[in-house]
């Protein structure tokens, strides 16, 4: 992907209030996942830049009553306004996609080669079946890429971790 200064995330932060634990595995997902999306990212929110705002940006996500917060600041540092997503149409990926995780985590301690490179393959297909309904969920709101869109669901699903 080629790097574009104003159209890309520069920084992202998780609301970590609501998160009791996590798990090592999934310790390294969300960091894997935070390096590699502000390495190489696009990210142009339309509403933002049509109010002056430009990038590169700040989000922080947060999940509030439900919903899917984004909180975006602009190349200034000024307040360019807060994107809300409903998660219903992701809350099943989300679910599907953690039990498969759990699974393949579980694999790589004890499965066969064979056996692990099933659940990983399932494990891909639900994560890009999550990463389609963002890309859904984002549109006419958020430009983006499909990479962009996988790394920031690994994030979305990060923050609706419980225990």
């Amino acid at each position: 992907m080629e790097q574009d200064t104003a159209n890309r995330i520069e920084a992202i932060t998780l609301d970590e209030a609501t998160v009791i634990a996590r798990s090592e595995d999934i310790e390294k997902e969300r960091e894997v996942a935070l390096r590699d999306l502000v390495e190489d990212n696009l990210f142009r929110p339309v509403r933002a830049i049509a109010q002056g705002h430009s990038g590169p940006w700040h989000v922080h996500l947060e999940v509030v009553e439900g919903m899917l917060a984004w909180h975006l600041r602009d190349a200034g540092g000024t307040e360019a306004g807060t994107i809300g997503l409903g998660m219903a149409r992701m809350r099943r990926a989300i679910r599907d996609y953690f039990a498969i995780c759990d699974s393949y985590y579980k694999a790589l301690r004890r499965a066969s080669a064979q056996e692990i490179e099933t659940i990983d393959m399932a494990r891909r297909g639900i994560h890009d079946r999550g990463t389609r309904h963002l890309l859904d969920a984002l549109e006419g709101k958020v430009e983006t890429d499909f990479e962009t869109a996988r790394r920031l669901f690994t994030l979305i699903c990060v923050l609706h971790i419980k225990a």
